[in-house]
């Protein structure tokens, strides 16, 4: 019989949580009862006061620093809290970097950098918080912070589209791989947020108009950290492979109709224990669920874009604003 893996540790560390998403992220998680670990880069001050929200709510909490362009070494600082946590049941990797130059100009160093803090890091840290949580037998949760640029390209950002794309993916893979264990991994991909990275710090999203974004207005990091804590939580035992938020679509042409369409009807392509092959459906071993192949799928939407009666204009959704500058909304 398939165990329910709900008595995980209460403990969970966020990267890069001196301020912005993973500060929220911190705080929610200790106000749904977790024990935080945090990690600083630059604002020792900023991990500090986070703490200290952390602490407020009754909640222990151990500070490291992390810099993840020092790999591999870098990543033991998920051991190193643990360790001084007794156990891990939570990993949010948030720490982010990000560059505004075109690709033709982006230098290697800048690549590696970036790369390195945006998909080497979590691939790393995540390899240590999994080798914990299988060893434990507990289950667990992984939550990865990507971007709308996960899904969606942005001019001058080759470099962080490359790695929040490449960390997508590898949420995928994971969710696969882990989830015999009962560890869970999803992505949450943020678009504009109103942090320090963005230079919105102090400022209240609800004062600024988006008109390209469906909801008029950035999102606030406490939005982005209550998906976080829901993930984080027993209750989201059955979601794993998923990429939450951010997704944007084409603003005309088939593809644009037809991915909205793809998304309701493709969950089943995350289905961890369904191998990846041709043909037929597949019904997975000790499962019940049946699975449909894309050309299945593509064959759905279509129907479902040709019983929408709706003139082509209305089906559009032109979005002329570009979130995020500089791959800051990590």
């Amino acid at each position: 019989m398939p165990q329910r893996y709900e008595n995980y540790p209460k403990v969970a560390i966020v990267t890069g949580a001196d301020s912005g998403i993973g500060k929220a992220c911190a705080v929610a998680l200790a106000e749904a009862g977790f024990d935080i670990g945090i990690t600083w880069h630059r604002d020792r001050a900023g991990a500090q006061r986070t703490a200290g929200e952390v602490g407020a709510l009754g909640r222990r909490c151990e500070v490291a620093e992390l810099d993840l362009t020092r790999l591999p070494e870098a990543a033991a600082v998920v051991d190193e809290l643990a360790d001084r946590l007794d156990g891990i049941g939570v990993l949010v990797n948030n720490a982010g970097t990000g560059a505004s130059t075109p690709f033709v100009d982006t230098g290697w160093e800048q690549w590696r950098e970036v790369l390195a803090v945006d998909l080497d890091g979590p691939f790393l840290c995540s390899q240590r918080a999994a080798r914990r949580m299988r060893a434990a037998g507990r289950g667990g949760r992984i939550v990865n912070i990507t971007s709308v640029h996960e899904h969606a390209p942005r001019v001058g950002s080759a470099a962080y589209c490359a790695a929040k794309g490449g960390l997508g993916l590898l949420t995928r893979v994971m969710a696969q791989e882990l989830a015999a264990d009962g560890i869970t991994v999803n992505a949450v991909a943020p678009g504009e947020i109103s942090t320090p990275m963005t230079g919105q710090e102090d400022v209240d999203p609800f004062t600024e108009d988006r008109p390209g974004v469906p909801v008029g207005r950035p999102g606030d990091a406490r939005e982005v950290a209550a998906v976080v804590a829901l993930l984080a939580s027993p209750a989201a035992a059955y979601v794993t492979g998923a990429s939450c938020g951010g997704r944007r679509h084409a603003a005309d042409g088939s593809a644009g109709r037809l991915a909205p369409a793809l998304g309701r009807l493709a969950l089943g392509l995350n289905h961890p224990c369904v191998p990846a092959g041709r043909g037929g459906r597949r019904r997975a071993a000790g499962c019940g669920r049946v699975v449909a192949t894309p050309r299945q799928l593509m064959g759905r939407a279509r129907d479902h874009v040709a019983a929408d009666d709706r003139p082509p204009g209305a089906r559009r959704r032109r979005l002329s604003h570009l979130t995020s500058s500089g791959g800051r909304a990590v």
